[in-house]
């Protein structure tokens, strides 16, 4: 690897040398970010996922760069025009912006107005414009005049046009408008006249302006998005004025320049430098809040699928409704389908005794120990009739986040999963299989389809793409997975395991039976060496002979952990149930070339909990009884509520209606936040106060403030 890209790397993480080169090595060889987290801590010092994936991030861009800049360098010598002082100004380029700087002046242009004038021969007239030597420019423009230059005035214009071209290439001038527009640039919106009505929802920016870099990432996406829609016209500039003044200041160099290279360089700007600058700003700040919007998805989307599981618990989950009454499944401790049923306790029908009935026999029938409900239409309603009904046990019951249930129900997954059931009970299944393990449920589903972040279908859709495989990859790693009962879709996001591999597993299990150890995953086709190391400390086997294959301890340090027990004259069973047997182990005995103290602590760390869940356990949530419609909010009123989003303007949260209410970020603490997500996290149990209600635009106005 070039040394150039590891010094540059380690110089923007702030992390040494040693720890990009053996991150990027292992990268090369084909190791997964999580991998290289978990179970290479020696060789990079310990770094976790998030600088790991930044050093994957940095390479890519700067391949990209020097991919451009070879580009660049083979275009010059085609056209003859590399010099010795060009070649080090590219190979000194730091940035693709400046590369494109320095390239500007041979880049192959189409026709323009200064080309024209140049295949007229007034290049040279132009040159004694821009060098200020020569005052009288009307005398020397005379001396220009022939068959196609017929007046001064043409001869002298066709001069500024060329003078105007080499100004907006300029790679200084460049600079300096790029900083003034960076510094004093303005964000402008305005609502196209004809759309005003049309474009109600754009209302804010009707009539906008701001410093765009004191612009927060979501009003500027949300100013782009009206454009987009054909609603505002857009543009962004900083003081014109401000602008000449620069580039004069740049250009002028006697008091007695003449008139028209003033008028030259006000033409570059007005109709060159700042529409390409204006262009680069929008896109750098769209880019800029595109990697914010992605972040605040990213984070969301982790909370979400860590979001705490029932566990292996019979549920019966309810897919509520109104006219078509409510479906109903069961479901076994693997989420297995074990029957399915429709009631009617709401309206219109009321068919409340025969639903109770009914209820009550799945759950004797079914040995039943949980409910789920969605909480999309008739949620609140068939909730209060769930809880009305007098059971014979203690039966939990959970009102479940159904966001992205229909998306799931009808997708070629759900189709596959359940080819002979129709898209109801298909999503009601979804209902119950997320209140037992969220992760694996939710995995099967387009995460942009799941209802958290802010703008994710307005941001660049490869870097949204990218970001949320990752920090699925990531959730599923983190956990484990259950080799004998994960479905291929949860599969595919384990380190190592390809689409394909995912679906041999799933095809050997079929055949062979259940994997009795973590060594049989070798016998699965196409599994080798390579995959097998990279997936087999996330794959758990939770009744293997030995214990450690339902741990997160890898294949690799089996023999370690064997010398250890030998070593404390125990078995290995024994050292995972006796904390005293493990507390006598010396780790610093086990220290080798290879393996160091972050892999020995881990190993320790993980026999005294051996394959635990880092997340939390679910917990029944109470929405305020009396609280069913947004008619039924009062201003001033105290009601709890569970965090459903989380965007950099504040968070949304659910009190038990259709519409979740808004806590502005200016409302959840009484001191100033950055960040919402600083403060809450999605699901966080909370307390809100109702401060504004608008019924007729669905809008609810919350407040956290003096309620912790």
């Amino acid at each position: 690897m070039n040394s150039k890209y590891i010094k540059t790397i380690s110089q923007n993480l702030n992390i040494s040398d040693t720890q990009v080169k053996n991150t990027l090595k292992l990268l090369d060889e084909g190791a997964t970010i999580p991998f290289i987290s978990r179970y290479r801590k020696e060789a990079t010092g310990s770094l976790d996922e998030v600088v790991i994936a930044a050093i994957k991030d940095q390479i890519t861009k700067l391949l990209e760069i020097d991919k451009r800049r070879e580009s660049i360098i083979k275009s010059l010598k085609e056209q003859e025009k590399l010099t010795d002082n060009l070649l080090e100004q590219l190979n000194n380029a730091t940035s693709l912006i400046e590369l494109e700087d320095i390239y500007l002046p041979y880049k192959p242009k189409k026709k323009t107005r200064a080309s024209v004038a140049k295949a007229k021969g007034l290049e040279p007239l132009a040159k004694i414009i821009f060098e200020q030597k020569i005052t009288d420019i009307e005398n020397k423009a005379g001396s220009f005049l022939n068959d196609e230059i017929l007046t001064i005035e043409d001869a002298i214009s066709g001069a500024k046009d060329i003078v105007a071209e080499w100004i907006s290439e300029n790679q200084h001038a460049r600079n300096k408008i790029r900083n003034l527009f960076r510094g004093e640039g303005k964000i402008f919106s305005k609502i196209i006249k004809t759309k005003k009505e049309e474009g109600i929802k754009y209302e804010d920016y009707f009539d906008f302006s701001e410093l765009i870099n004191k612009c927060p990432s979501h009003r500027i996406l949300a100013v782009l998005r009206g454009l987009n829609d054909g609603f505002l016209r857009v543009s962004v500039s900083p003081p014109v004025e401000d602008a000449i003044y620069i580039l004069e200041k740049l250009f002028v160099k006697t008091l007695n320049t003449s008139i028209y290279l003033k008028e030259a360089i006000t033409d570059s700007y007005k109709r060159l430098l700042s529409p390409s600058i204006e262009t680069e700003i929008i896109n750098y700040y769209k880019e800029t809040a595109d990697e914010d919007a992605i972040n605040v998805f990213a984070i969301n989307l982790r909370q979400l699928l860590l979001a705490a599981p029932l566990g292996e618990v019979r549920t019966l989950a309810i897919d509520p409704g109104f006219r078509t009454g409510c479906k109903v499944v069961c479901l076994d401790e693997q989420g297995n389908l074990l029957t399915n049923a429709t009631i009617y306790p709401n309206p219109p029908q009321k068919e409340a005794k025969q639903a109770s009935g009914k209820i009550l026999s799945l759950i004797n029938a079914y040995k039943i120990d949980a409910i789920s409900i969605g909480n999309g239409t008739a949620g609140r309603e068939t909730e209060t009739f769930i809880k009305r009904i007098r059971f014979e046990k203690d039966i939990k019951v959970f009102v479940i986040n159904e966001n992205g249930a229909s998306i799931y129900s009808a997708s070629k997954v759900a189709r596959e999963e359940f080819p002979d059931y129709d898209v109801t009970v298909r999503g009601a299944v979804s209902i119950g299989r997320r209140l037992m393990d969220p992760l694996a449920e939710l995995v099967k589903i387009d995460p942009k389809s799941i209802g958290v972040g802010q703008y994710q279908h307005d941001v660049n859709q490869k870097m949204l793409q990218q970001s949320l495989d990752h920090v699925v990859e990531s959730c599923v790693n983190l956990v484990g997975v259950n080799l004998n009962t994960a479905s291929k879709y949860l599969l595919i996001y384990v380190s190592g395991l390809s689409s394909q591999l995912a679906q041999n597993i799933i095809d050997f299990r079929k055949e062979k039976g259940k994997f009795e150890n973590r060594a049989d995953l070798m016998k699965v086709p196409r599994m080798g060496d390579k995959a097998y190391q990279q997936a087999a400390g996330f794959l758990r086997i939770s009744n293997s002979k030995n214990p450690l294959d339902n741990s997160a301890v890898h294949p690799e340090r089996y023999k370690l952990v064997a010398k250890m027990a030998k070593d404390a004259n125990c078995s290995v069973e024994e050292l995972i149930n006796d904390e005293n047997l493990r507390n006598k182990i010396n780790i610093k005995n086990y220290i080798n070339d290879e393996i160091g103290l972050p892999t020995l602590n881990d190993i320790i760390n993980e026999l005294a909990k051996p394959g635990r869940d880092p997340r939390k356990k679910a917990k029944v949530f109470e929405f305020a009884a009396n609280i069913k419609t947004i008619e039924d909010l009062k201003t001033g009123e105290i009601l709890p509520g569970i965090v459903t989003n989380i965007t950099n303007f504040g968070a949304f949260v659910d009190i038990g209606i259709k519409q979740d209410g808004l806590v502005h970020i200016s409302n959840i603490k009484n001191e100033f936040i950055k960040n919402p997500a600083e403060v809450v996290s999605l699901h966080q149990h909370v307390k809100v106060k109702i401060i504004d209600v608008d019924i007729e635009r669905k809008r609810i106005q919350l407040s956290m403030k003096d309620l912790e």
